[in-house]
């Protein structure tokens, strides 16, 4: 007997609906030099050959299987980052469900709420799986089954949470506190079902040992599992007060392609919290919350040791990156950007060298970077917000010399990209075509111009650059004038809603 018309179409039915909801803001504090306010870690490739938010997109995709279909992934992040999110998405052919901005960070809890009302609004109730973009999960095989399992349990309305099974007394990272109950599932294999109990603050070296020798205790990595509907209604029910302001700035959202932006004005109004503190320590004895245990050589990256551990070593415990020579040292990191990085006779201790700074920090005081990022931000230097080479949406720019009155920059403008219509009050600027073909406007003429051929911008003179080719254009750009500052620019129109 031939199955019935219909067949195929109720089993696509019974898929379970997942929407990926990747956390993608960062301060870019915690690796600096390498990551920065501009750049954070997450955009950063420190394992692998993508980045780390890469990473986390493809790892949730892989969560498809024969019950669970897996939707294009919402993103979070900060409105400055918009543009690498994208790039780093097309580098993946990922097109996002959405992408929406914070116009100031708020923390997690209303993070994920501006992801729950964004899935509602096609009117099902998906499962969301919700994941940091800055982890480092190396046993992908593991992550899946953990998680698809989290899956499942979220199906049936509770609230599932992994925990790292620990391999340390850890003081870094909140633990979770489970007990036993009867099978999670009725998967083939499935691990016994833990009801988690308690939610405990990061402890002492004491306290972390004492969890580790006594079990029931995992690390809190931050990843959820739970219908969207679950998630407003929990957190209607604890922090009503960060529901209705987030509705508000739902409410009053923009949209711009991919692009939704809450509403300025209502998300400043929103209060600051994270996931737990909002929700998920007031969960245990009142709603059902569950955990997967996770074993999968997690880390969450958190600073220069962490990356250090996961890194290739030497017979000797040391881990080199880039042009580094390393001798008679031991257990120690030397990262090198731009140039050549010796080191000789160190343990235990973190070299991270970029074209415009170099950290030199004991491996063992590695958290404490931080400290150097605040003394940056105080006297308001660049080196806390932006690398030499900045990325734009059109490309990038890399400043490769300046004195009092002239600034020298390398500039790539990607295939059919073009800067906006602009004018300067303070510089003049010359272009030299170092390959492919530019199309400039200098006034009211436009020229094209090819490699080796040259052009002068006057001081106050509306410009703009273009690359009309299929291969990348680079210019090299020579300033001179009495200010160089990036904040001398008028637009007057811009592809990128800079104007």
């Amino acid at each position: 007997m031939s199955a019935p018309k219909d067949a195929g179409r109720a089993k696509k039915a019974d898929l379970i609906a997942v929407v990926p909801v990747v956390m993608a803001g960062g301060s870019g504090t915690r690796l600096w030099p390498l990551s920065r306010a501009g750049y954070p870690k997450q955009f950063l490739v420190l394992s692998g050959n993508t980045s780390l938010f890469q990473q986390a997109v493809a790892r949730l995709q892989g969560l498809a299987d024969g019950q669970i279909a897996v939707q294009p992934p919402l993103v979070v992040g900060n409105d400055e980052h918009r543009f690498l999110v994208l790039d780093q998405l097309r580098e993946l052919k990922s097109e996002p469900a959405a992408v929406l901005l914070e116009p100031m960070g708020r923390n997690t809890a209303p993070a994920l709420t501006l992801a729950a009302l964004q899935a509602l609004e096609g009117g099902g109730d998906p499962v969301l799986v919700v994941t940091p973009a800055d982890h480092v999960i190396p046993d992908e095989t593991a992550f899946a089954a953990a998680m698809r399992g989290a899956v499942r349990q979220a199906t049936g309305g509770a609230i599932a949470i992994l925990g790292i099974k620990p391999t340390r007394a850890e003081t870094g990272y909140g633990y979770i506190r489970t007990e036993a109950g009867g099978r999670a599932n009725d998967a083939p294999g499935a691990a016994p079902e833990q009801r988690v109990v308690r939610f405990v603050e990061k402890p002492d070296a004491a306290t972390a040992q004492r969890y580790l020798e006594a079990g029931g205790y995992s690390w809190n990595a931050g990843m959820f599992v739970l219908r969207a509907s679950v998630w407003m209604a929990a957190l209607e029910r604890f922090r009503p007060d960060i529901a209705a302001a987030c509705r508000a700035a739902f409410a009053a959202r923009s949209t711009d392609a991919a692009f939704v932006r809450p509403g300025k004005a209502e998300f400043a109004a929103v209060p600051a919290e994270s996931i737990d503190y909002a929700v998920m320590e007031k969960c245990p004895g009142v709603l059902d919350i569950r955990m997967q245990e996770l074993d999968a050589g997690w880390n969450d990256l958190g600073a220069w040791d962490a990356v250090w551990q996961v890194l290739p070593h030497d017979k000797d415990g040391n881990a080199a990156v880039g042009d580094a020579l390393v001798a008679d040292s031991h257990n120690t990191l030397v990262h090198a950007t731009s140039r050549l990085v010796s080191v000789v006779g160190l343990d235990d201790v973190v070299v991270v060298e970029t074209p415009d700074a170099v950290l030199v920090a004991s491996r063992e005081k590695s958290q404490d970077v931080k400290t150097i990022v605040a003394m940056l931000g105080k006297e308001q230097r660049g080196e806390q917000v932006l690398h030499r080479k900045v990325h734009r949406p059109w490309g990038w720019y890399d400043s490769i010399d300046h004195g009092p009155r002239h600034q020298v920059k390398r500039i790539m403008v990607k295939p059919g990209a073009s800067l906006s219509l602009q004018m300067h009050h303070h510089r003049a600027e010359h272009w030299i075509v170092v390959s492919g073909t530019a199309e400039v406007t200098n006034g009211d003429k436009v020229i094209m111009l090819t490699e080796n051929q040259s052009t002068y911008i006057p001081l106050g003179q509306v410009h703009r650059l273009r690359n009309p080719g299929k291969v990348p254009l680079e210019i090299i750009e020579v300033q001179s004038g009495s200010y160089l500052g990036e904040d001398d620019i008028v637009r007057f129109e811009d592809t990128y809603g800079r104007s």
